[in-house]
């Protein structure tokens, strides 16, 4: 390649970057949807002076692009929700896809006098599978319930693969014609191949990381994970794509026990800023792409007519086929065994589920895999696009008021928050049962007393998201992390003073930097949790208890406290407020200086204290230590 088209790519891809960074940057800003701004502006701008045709090369998107897009997403998937969610998996991913296929395809057949009816297929083959990209980039910005976001991307994760199968059938029976009995043994030799493939590179790769812990050479490890997965699944014919999400699925699970903790803080952060460009350009070049369509499809000899009908026939189809088979397993599930009944889904959450059936570069891409010599291939090019950009700009542009329409709760931060703060307070009841084991009584003055207080500082920052923060006054942890922060933009500012002054070595000065920016990592800032609304208040989700006060106590009461009775008799402060379920103490919580209800606790004996903060009604066992 020439210098100068060396240079002309390397401008194209910055020029591309920028104006992902500053689409995506306003659209964070005005809280507009990504993939629908990208999608229209790319389209927008196809249409400018000077700038290129845009091609996709099928190759280039299903063997370099779409891999580490699948990994991506992968590692960001619990492996227990994958296999919960197993019976849902099956079908939308595998049973949905052949059934969107023969629908769309049939539709094709009608619409489209002369075309073949293995190539009608193909096409419904190529529109069949909803993009992971489009569904996670949706459902995280538009705040969608956590089952549906995690069934959208659960299913986007693995119906590309069967997708790819059956667009491979259907392309082989253009020039012959297999029998049923290759095509479902194809099929099975494509996921059991992908799952062995992906499951050895897993395994090879985990032992690799247990002995690596550099975190640059472990992230070089996961940059590489993706294709060493997919590339072998392809070789041998199996499913590359599921190959990739069996990889990350393992590589994600095991990650806590073979990776040092800033290998994966590295490899998080390295992971969102390649899942961010990729995902986003993949929007932005479905856009450009409209010219070269459009002007392919004006020379098939059909006319403008039939070309929209075509186009318009082949989306309806598409959302429709999703729409109809959504809601009909939703009812056979309902009214079927008990164990079908616990799998089925709500009536919301069907909606939302066959509405959120975006398409994204999977279906451009598998689309230019349709033979050259086909007739009326650009048509069929165009309506895979016209299926694309009309179910990101119909059903993006639509799902928030779907969504508000339905009434789903999404995520509630709050809730997340107490079980964090649960989870929090176990892991540092853990750490401190270790350090009380390893402890000799021989350790310098102090040392054990600030491993405790770091413990116990990190676990009460926690529970001080919940409740609700005195008007103007900070919680004690973000009290001690805002000092601490000007102390250390202090330190920094010496550090930096050296620098410029070459007063010191350069190795010596990034050492000293890199250990202020590490503690700043470190510290414990949590935003208080604004404006919760909800039905009931916030209590535990439901789930089995040991803990016999929790049993025996009543469930607590709602109404909040207006003061801490020992901090007003005191003249003392508190952070948040508890009250006691068994005489109605009302004291301040173990954030506070004075620690009123442990106090009470430890006099009275008395084991369940309840939330007395506003929206909650959580509870608490001093003698067990258990949230119920």
């Amino acid at each position: 390649m020439r210098l100068g088209a060396v240079v002309d790519v390397t401008a194209e891809l910055v020029a591309l970057v920028i104006a992902v960074g500053l689409v995506a940057g306003l659209c964070d800003r005005f809280g507009w949807p990504t993939p629908l701004v990208l999608v229209v502006v790319g389209a927008a701008a196809s249409f400018l002076p000077h700038v290129p045709d845009v091609q996709l090369d099928p190759d280039l998107v299903l063997h370099a692009i779409l891999p580490p897009l699948l990994y991506a997403t992968a590692v960001r998937t619990s492996l227990f929700d994958f296999r919960h969610n197993k019976l849902s998996i099956v079908l939308m991913s595998v049973v949905l896809i052949f059934f969107s296929t023969l629908v769309v395809g049939w539709v094709t057949w009608l619409v489209l006098p002369g075309v073949a009816v293995a190539a009608a297929l193909a096409l419904g083959a190529v529109v069949a599978p909803p993009d992971a990209v489009a569904a996670a980039a949706l459902g995280r910005r538009l705040g969608l319930p956590r089952r549906v976001a995690t069934l959208l991307e659960q299913e986007s994760l693995v119906n590309d693969a069967a997708a790819l199968i059956a667009l491979t059938v259907a392309v082989s029976a253009l020039s012959s014609s297999p029998s049923a009995p290759e095509v479902v043994g194809d099929f099975l030799w494509a996921v059991v191949g992908a799952v062995l493939v992906g499951g050895v590179v897993a395994a090879v790769l985990a032992v690799l990381r247990a002995r690596v812990k550099d975190p640059v050479l472990d992230t070089l490890i996961s940059f590489v994970a993706p294709y060493l997965a997919f590339l072998p699944a392809e070789h041998v014919h199996a499913s590359g794509v599921l190959a990739t999400v069996v990889t990350g699925l393992t590589l994600a699970h095991l990650s806590p026990r073979v990776q040092t903790a800033s290998a994966r803080v590295t490899e998080q952060i390295t992971w969102r800023t390649v899942a961010f460009v990729l995902e986003n350009a993949v929007f932005l070049v479905i856009g450009l792409q409209l010219p070269g369509l459009l002007s392919d499809a004006s020379d098939s000899g059909l006319g403008a007519g039939r070309i929209v009908a075509v186009c318009a026939a082949v989306l309806v189809a598409t959302i429709l086929a999703r729409a109809v088979f959504v809601f009909g397993v939703a009812g056979v599930l309902r009214s079927g065994t008990p164990w079908m009944r616990r799998q089925a889904w709500s009536p919301g959450v069907a909606g939302l589920v066959s509405w959120a059936g975006m398409r994204g570069v999977v279906t451009l891409a598998a689309a230019q895999l349709l033979p050259q010599d086909l007739p009326d291939r650009e048509v069929l090019l165009l309506a895979a696009f016209t299926v694309v950009v009309g179910s990101l700009l119909l059903q993006g542009s639509t799902l928030p008021w779907l969504v508000r329409r339905v009434g789903l709760p999404p995520p509630d931060p709050a809730e997340d928050a107490l079980r964090a703060a649960e989870l929090g307070d176990a892991a540092n009841a853990a750490g401190l049962r270790r350090m009380r084991e390893l402890v000799t009584g021989d350790e310098p003055a102090g040392v054990v007393e600030r491993l405790k207080d770091r413990s116990v500082a990190r676990s009460h920052a926690a529970w001080e998201r919940l409740g609700r923060p005195l008007a103007d006054q900070e919680t004690p942890s973000n009290t001690y992390a805002r000092l601490r922060m000007q102390m250390l933009a202090a330190e920094r500012e010496v550090v930096v003073r050296a620098r410029d002054d070459g007063t010191a070595p350069n190795e010596v000065l990034a050492a000293a930097l890199a250990a202020i920016d590490v503690e700043e990592s470190l510290l414990d800032r949590h935003e208080e949790i604004e404006g919760r609304e909800r039905d009931g208040a916030l209590v535990p989700r439901a789930g089995g208890t040991l803990c016999t006060h929790l049993v025996s106590a009543p469930l607590g009461e709602a109404e909040p406290a207006s003061a801490c009775e020992d901090c007003l008799r005191e003249g003392t402060t508190w952070v948040h407020l508890r009250r006691c379920l068994t005489c109605g103490h009302v004291g301040c919580c173990d954030s506070s200086p004075r620690r009123h209800s442990r106090v009470h606790f430890g006099s009275a004996g008395h084991p369940v204290v309840v939330s007395a903060e506003p929206g909650e009604a959580w509870r608490w066992c001093w003698v067990d230590e258990e949230l119920g």
